[in-house]
């Protein structure tokens, strides 16, 4: 079974609006309003909602294709609440800025620029226009310049809104060749633990244990306590512009960082027959962590989530799917003999208090993610663990290289193994 459905994605950004046309923005999403309040209003008259989108259009101050969307969404609106005994109530108008919604190549446009920033125009009003350049995540900017280049995607309709005071715009990009698998066609499923240092994966098929790895990257949690520390001291001298650089500066190196960990979790994926990656949901994790000040600091910025996202986005590119399942126990649970303890697990070494078995413990963990994949999404059963192969660790590089593996921990039950491959990963 094949999940048909292209892939669409909203991606979200910032305007740096040139010049001073900030303010047209705003005017044209008042206008916007008017325009929504005037749609309910006629509506309510009991005007022939076939005849509201021409009237509306002739009383407002926008492009007519941005009329007509605000009109066609206060119809839906309405439809949505006709049932109701208070439908002629004046609350279904509303007060401040509405979007903008617009059709690409009619009311707004984008375009590369020499520099590689995304460039847009919105005809904000008739023959006025809002130009400057798009920001936003090095992700969502990263899928946008993919459509604007490649004839495999469309990119449809946008939003211009103002979001706390922030103008932005919302676009609507589909993929209309790349299809996404249903998760239960499946053969291979690599659970992934993403941990404060590293990133440890585990491809389980039919026949068992495929290949396991674990990158290591502890560069980010070292920068992050640097650039903390950097900041603490700017702070405290009252120097509140620099604190705000150094925090740019952090952003920016851990999304890299993120991103060439990311890549090289799908390119290892992609060596399984039919892969589907799984992760810990681990939204819920920051509002039970505390473990002191301190601890609590570093677990709250590390970057489990953006590191899924990051993933997620690039496997569906691939044409992989992605699951979740419950954390619960995972880093605790013996593999082997299912025994669940928290004594099991001792920093980086896991060894079973029932059976003797001993691994990598971040391996261990992924081991359980992925055996919680297949009784969640897969119709097959589990394959019997009987050992599992030895952990090979690589550490990414700055340049997006990979050193070569190193051999660590025990194969299986008491055998401990060291040393250097003589191979690139």
């Amino acid at each position: 079974m094949t999940d048909s459905q292209s892939l669409v994605k909203t991606l979200d950004f910032q305007l740096d609006i040139l010049s001073d046309n900030e303010g047209l923005l705003y005017e044209a999403t008042l206008e916007a309003r008017s325009a929504y309040n005037e749609t309910i209003r006629l509506a309510k008259e009991g005007v022939d909602w076939n005849a509201i989108p021409d009237r509306v259009a002739d009383e407002t101050d926008l492009v007519k294709n941005t009329t007509q969307r605000v009109v066609s969404k206060a119809l839906g609106a309405m439809e949505n609440y006709h049932e109701y005994e208070d439908f002629g109530v004046p609350s279904h108008t509303k007060d401040g800025t509405y979007p903008l919604r617009a059709n690409y190549e009619e009311g707004y446009n984008l375009s590369l620029t020499h520099d590689g920033d995304v460039a847009f125009r919105i005809s904000a009003k008739p023959y006025k226009h809002v130009k400057g350049v798009l920001k936003g995540s090095d992700t969502h900017l990263d899928i946008l310049k993919t459509a604007l280049e490649s004839d495999e995607w469309n990119i449809g309709t946008a939003e211009a809104l103002f979001h706390n005071d922030t103008a932005e715009l919302h676009v609507n990009v589909t993929n209309t060749e790349q299809t996404v698998r249903d998760k239960q066609d499946s053969r291979t499923v690599v659970g992934v633990d993403v941990n404060e240092d590293n990133v440890a994966l585990t491809a389980l098929s039919e026949d068992g244990v495929e290949d396991t790895l674990v990158i290591d990257f502890p560069e980010i949690k070292f920068e992050r306590h640097r650039y903390f520390t950097m900041r603490k001291r700017v702070q405290n001298a009252g120097k509140n512009s620099i604190h705000d650089t150094l925090e740019g500066r952090e952003e920016r190196f851990v999304c890299d960082r993120l991103h060439k960990v990311s890549r090289h979790i799908v390119e290892w994926c992609r060596q399984f027959e039919k892969p589907c990656i799984v992760f810990e949901d681990l939204k819920e994790m920051r509002e039970s962590i505390d473990y002191g000040t301190r601890m609590n600091r570093r677990l709250h910025h590390l970057p489990f989530r953006a590191l899924q996202y990051y993933t997620s986005y690039k496997a569906s590119f691939e044409g992989i799917p992605t699951g979740w399942i419950n954390p619960e126990y995972t880093s605790q649970r013996c593999p082997m003999c299912e025994h669940t303890e928290r004594a099991n697990r001792n920093k980086k070494r896991f060894k079973c208090r029932d059976c003797g078995h001993q691994d990598h413990s971040d391996r261990s963990a992924s081991v359980n993610i992925a055996v919680k994949g297949i009784e969640k999404h897969q119709d097959w059963n589990v394959p019997a663990l009987n050992s599992l192969p030895t952990v090979r660790k690589v550490r990414r590089q700055a340049s997006g290289a990979v050193d070569a593996p190193t051999v660590t921990h025990p194969t299986a039950r008491g055998y401990q193994a060291d040393g250097q491959m003589g191979v690139s990963d």
